[in-house]
């Protein structure tokens, strides 16, 4: 397949769904091809054979018997259907990540983008990877519609502000890949570059431990690139997120024990099934935890009063992160209740007639 790779100018793949999407192209590309040229074939032979009518001559009638027609269709349909299976399945492949997956937080800005890995490493503009590992990104924007592309991986996601999406890969080969931005972002989009530095195992445990990456392929020739790795590890993520729902306020209506209180517990939300008042039902998921917090009134969760505020411009994505983060680490723990809570009584206000409707709140 390296002669379709040269011809998309795509490089060689690197990750682990790379070889399986190229096949899938090619076989697609390769059957448009032949009946491109089988359509051409005929066309060309009918403006040949029949270029030219003598007086009085009439148009031949053409037909063809009907198992042929009928063959046509049905291989036209087995073909369609085939291609819609594969690629089904490849994208509940790529949607799907693994449990055990390494998780990297990714924010993008106009114009760079920035990570925080394992024991809140973070760095700008470089994402270093075990070979070998699943790693799933959550990505989220602070500005404007961006989209992580690592032509290696053969994987493209878009990244959008106020929500959190995910996408994960299986670098296999140790090396040095592009990151480019494929969604035009404004003035310097072509310069939003960063890359995804794949270390073998021993290397990645010595760069977790603070060894800086020093040689790394094609850094160094590119000035159009701010490279930034912090060597000296932070906070994690959940520890983060714990220090920051605190401080804005959160466990003043949320508990992380399993108890009801003014808002929803914690403990067990993150995969739960939730009913709004609306009557809809949501799959507490990376989106919704996140889109509750910017848009409170929209995602008001069912017997429970609307006094949540909106947190849009109060926290950032890196925050935001974080204690979607600490909620997913409570999935199916939490720390045992140190005080039993009063029971909390909630209803509905009824708005009174010809006056505005209450504001809805919500929760993540």
């Amino acid at each position: 397949m390296e002669w379709l790779r040269e011809l998309l100018f795509l490089p060689p793949g690197a990750g682990s769904m790379a070889d399986d999407l190229d096949a899938l192209h090619l076989v697609v590309i390769g059957t448009t091809m032949v009946g491109a040229a089988a359509v051409f074939a005929v066309a060309l032979t009918s403006v040949v054979r029949w270029r030219r009518r003598r007086p009085g001559q009439r148009t031949a009638r053409v037909t063809s018997p009907k198992a042929f027609e009928v063959g046509v269709a049905l291989s036209l349909i087995v073909l369609f259907v085939g291609f819609w299976v594969v690629g089904y399945r490849q994208y509940v492949d790529i949607r799907r990540p693994p449990d055990d997956a390494l998780t990297v937080h990714v924010v993008a800005k106009q114009w760079m983008w920035k990570f925080v890995g394992p024991g809140g490493r973070r760095a700008q503009g470089v994402l270093v990877v075990p070979r070998g590992r699943d790693v799933v990104l959550r990505l989220t924007s602070r500005d404007v519609i961006h989209s992580f592309f690592v032509p290696a991986f053969r994987l493209k996601q878009d990244v959008l502000p106020g929500r959190t999406t995910t996408m994960w890969f299986r670098a296999e080969r140790a090396g040095t890949y592009p990151v480019f931005c494929a969604e035009y972002c404004g003035l310097d989009h072509s310069r939003m570059r960063a890359f995804v530095v794949a270390l073998d195992p021993p290397a990645y445990a010595r760069w977790l431990e603070g060894e800086r990456v020093t040689q790394v392929a094609g850094l160094g020739a590119r000035a159009d690139v701010d490279v930034e790795v912090d060597s000296e590890g932070g906070e994690d993520m959940i520890t983060r997120g714990r220090a920051l729902a605190s401080r804005y306020g959160c466990f003043a209506c949320h508990t992380m024990d399993g108890q009801a209180h003014v808002g929803p517990t914690w403990r067990g939300l993150y995969g739960s099934t939730v009913q709004l008042a609306s009557g809809e039902t949501r799959v507490a998921s990376d989106d919704y935890l996140t889109e509750s917090m910017m848009e409170p009134e929209a995602q008001r969760v069912a017997g429970y009063d609307t006094v949540m505020p909106s947190y849009r411009g109060v926290l950032d994505a890196t925050e935001t992160a974080a204690i979607v983060e600490l909620i997913r680490s409570l999935e199916d723990r939490g720390p045992a209740p140190a005080v039993d809570l009063p029971p909390t009584e909630v209803h509905e206000a009824a708005p009174d007639a010809g006056a505005p409707a209450t504001r809805d709140g919500g929760t993540p």
